[in-house]
């Protein structure tokens, strides 16, 4: 148990968290490309969709690739944002609003399943002999607050929360699941329904281990805890989890769709992402470099949390719904993690909504020493980066100083720097807050247990804010197939029935698509061939019988190890000119 004074747990006002979250999720999501790689794959098959027929929408795939892409509900949401929204801001920017509302429900989800636990009798500060503790209901909201502001705080979540891969509908589905978990502590019809709501969405967004798995973890979590959740809790959550889990192979029955195609379906519904039967060496090796980083600062303060409440006998122990549910969807996200054949970064979002909820907890307990490091290490690192976005930039737009500008020029060959009088402006109003923020936390030591917190999340807006800002044209270009592709569909001789892209991969398919109307599809008898590598040309022509001539070659700016080549292909001994 702790003791707290209800002066210590004022909450954040209203339109300072709103502001922040709504600036942090909308930054990044509009005027620029498709990014290599997953963000091109998803916005792929989302324009696929959007352009397609019925079966590309009952069969998510890349355009001229006929392999699944996986489950279908990210499309779809990309797809019909593209129908509703495209015309007015154009596809790319349409199929990012499915990112926004995926950040933004996950953020609310996390709030609110903060503020349920926060207000139960187990997690409340002790009263006071004089009076003067927090009522359940501020506590709980200003739990909440600070869980939003870790998951905010977290750096990994920048620019993979702003892009289109089915890990946002993920992260999304995690946060429901655990909302409605939560909720149905003290309401269990209302809480079965969102939980089977995010059961539904875990099963129509990632693959079928994914979703047993967390769905597992849930479960033994409710068993283990000693604040039982209600039947009518497990028979609505596990009807509608099984109907959201039904409707994608209904739509096969109900259109008939071949079983060819169901059953592409469903190999990429059990094995994409690739996953294996036990743990992967390379998915331990990643853990292992790249969580640390990735997740701070949520793990210290969750397992700060851990061990301090599971060793709490008057609360219940590790056994307390405060502390075992979101450990149970912490465990089952490792274990899914570890069993993929080899994990990325974009697989680690869906711990920090667990994790931001156990961090909090550790709040009201935090050393004095320990909240300053974590203050002074946030508010140093935040001002040395945005010191140097700033720096950069300037040497992008006025050549000063010179070494920046020549480093810059050297690694981005051909790229112009381009001033936005927005993004400008933007850019000093961000910092300016940046600057008062830090004047509020150093000048008037406040005593409230989120001031640890404000710094960090208001550091990572800041960062991200001036990314896309003042480097997005630049960023932009480095990230994007616009270029290539463009000087591609110039090289292509006039009237080509087709492009081979069999070797190519997904992400270069999907921007290709997007920036030209080649017609590409992965077809061996196409006269010409799209192919990274000159051995893999060699291979296939001495395997098919064929000659290559190579027409094109190229690559992307920022890129020295892909090489993108375009070849003739032809019998043996005959020179064709006829594509």
């Amino acid at each position: 148990m702790v003791k707290l004074t209800a002066a210590a747990t004022q909450s954040i006002p209203r339109t300072v968290i709103f502001a922040l979250t709504l600036i942090y999720g909308l930054a990044g999501l509009f005027q620029r490309d498709p990014w290599k790689n997953e963000d091109a794959i998803g916005f792929g098959g989302m324009w696929t969709l959007h352009q397609g027929a019925l079966s590309d929408w009952l069969v998510p795939h890349l355009a001229g690739r006929d392999t699944a892409l996986g489950a279908p509900l990210p499309y779809w949401m990309g797809g019909l944002l593209m129908e509703w929204f495209g015309p007015w801001i154009g596809a790319a920017n349409a199929s990012r609003l499915y990112s926004a509302i995926c950040f933004f429900a996950a953020a609310l989800a996390i709030w609110y399943a903060t503020y349920l636990l926060g207000r139960r009798r187990e997690v409340q500060p002790i009263a006071l002999a004089v009076g003067g503790q927090p009522l359940p209901k501020a506590y709980g909201m200003t739990l909440a607050d600070g869980a939003l502001l870790i998951f905010l705080a977290c750096v990994g979540l920048a620019q993979r929360a702003h892009e289109t891969t089915p890990m946002m509908a993920q992260l999304m589905g995690v946060s429901i699941l655990l909302y409605g978990t939560v909720r149905g502590l003290d309401k269990p019809w209302q809480g079965g329904a969102w939980t089977g709501l995010g059961v539904a969405i875990l099963a129509l967004s990632g693959n079928l281990y994914f979703t047993g798995l967390i769905v597992l973890g849930t479960v033994i979590a409710v068993l283990v805890s000693n604040a039982k959740l209600r039947f009518r809790w497990s028979l609505t959550s596990t009807l509608l989890g099984l109907l959201g889990l039904a409707i994608w192979p209904l739509l096969w029955v109900l259109f008939d769709i071949p079983e060819s195609m169901r059953a592409n379906a469903l190999d990429a519904w059990l094995q994409s992402p690739p996953m294996q039967n036990h743990p992967s060496i390379e998915s331990l090796g990643f853990l292992s470099v790249n969580f640390w980083l990735y997740a701070w600062p949520v793990w210290p303060l969750a397992i700060v949390s851990i061990f301090h409440w599971a060793r709490q006998k008057n609360a219940g122990s590790w056994r307390a719904p405060h502390l075992c549910i979101p450990l149970g969807l912490v465990v089952s996200s490792f274990i899914y993690i570890l069993m993929r054949h080899e994990a990325n970064e974009h697989d680690l979002m869906i711990l920090i909504p667990p994790l931001s909820i156990l961090a909090i907890f550790s709040l009201p307990i935090l050393k004095r020493n320990l909240i300053s490091f974590i203050d002074w290490l946030a508010m140093l690192s935040f001002t040395v980066i945005g010191l140097a976005i700033w720096i950069i930039w300037l040497a992008k737009m006025t050549g000063f100083p010179a070494s920046t500008a020549a480093n810059l020029a050297r690694l981005l060959p051909g790229f112009q720097a381009q001033f936005s009088l927005l993004g400008f402006a933007i850019a000093l109003i961000i910092t300016a807050m940046w600057v008062a923020i830090i004047r509020w936390r150093t000048s008037r030591a406040p005593k409230v247990i989120w001031r640890c917190l404000i710094i960090s999340a208001s550091g990572t807006t800041l960062m991200w804010v001036l990314l896309m800002t003042l480097w997005l044209p630049t960023v932009n270009y480095a990230k994007t197939y616009r270029y290539v592709a463009e000087r591609l569909a110039q090289a292509v001789p006039a009237g080509t029935r087709c492009i081979d892209t069999s070797n190519i991969g997904p992400a270069q398919l999907a921007s290709f698509d997007y920036f030209t109307k080649l017609p590409l599809r992965d077809d061996a008898s196409c006269p010409l061939m799209l192919t990274h590598s000159q051995v893999e040309a060699k291979a296939y022509a001495s395997l098919n019988q064929k000659t290559v001539t190579l027409l094109w070659e190229d690559r992307r700016a920022a890129d020295r190890d892909e090489r993108l080549r375009l070849y003739r292909v032809a019998p043996d001994g005959v020179e064709s000119n006829k594509n």
